[in-house]
């Protein structure tokens, strides 16, 4: 029996399953999300920023969203313990859809919940790093910058909102304002790099 191979079949053929192939590994992929958590004035907006440069420019595509610009965007202005705990959850939700499209997000929120920790480990699974920036209460009080730590006012954490810090983040920082949030957010990244290897 004679088998008659026709070679540009065999090219064509190789290349389909080539351009498949491709298409398939990149539609598998998730980006990871950078869950940055701590009490309001830690730092966590400004060392978010300069750390998705960071991630962006050695994993690929980044986003940053802050959950006080999403606040502002909807004009969310609740902020009851009940309350916060479903819209960490929403923001959770919304990281997820994002890293679906294969999408580094950089998260940073208060939302100290251990429920929400766990919820976000369940949601977001291996594409989840908890990053708890610590910092003393004390010195955020005398921070000008947050106005209500002076002021008398409801449902803030730390002070009549009993923060639950994350028990076992993926990488602990602590921000005593002695150094740049920029050289912190380049030993958050140093420690990213150790988990991602």
């Amino acid at each position: 029996m004679v088998i008659l191979i026709n070679f540009d079949t065999i090219i064509i053929t190789i290349l389909l399953i080539s351009i498949l192939k491709n298409f398939f590994m990149e539609n598998n992929k998730y980006g990871k999300i950078f869950w940055i958590t701590g009490l309001s004035g830690s730092g966590k907006s400004t060392i978010g920023e300069h750390l998705k440069k960071m991630i962006n420019r050695k994993y690929g595509k980044t986003i940053i969203i802050h959950g006080d610009n999403m606040r502002d965007i909807f004009q969310l202005k609740f902020y009851t313990m009940t309350k916060r705990l479903k819209l960490g959850k929403s923001y959770s939700d919304l990281c997820r859809l994002l890293a679906q499209q294969n999408i580094n997000v950089v998260f940073t929120t208060v939302g100290l919940f251990n429920e929400l920790f766990l919820y976000n480990r369940k949601n977001l699974k291996k594409n989840y790093v908890e990053i708890y920036i610590k910092t003393d209460i004390e010195k955020l009080k005398k921070n000008k910058s947050k106005t209500f730590y002076k002021v008398r006012t409801h449902n803030v954490w730390g002070l009549d909102l009993k923060p639950q810090f994350p028990k076992k983040p993926d990488i602990m920082i602590e921000n005593n304002f002695q150094v740049s949030p920029a050289i912190l957010a380049k030993k958050i990244f140093e420690k990213i790099n150790i988990i991602k290897s």
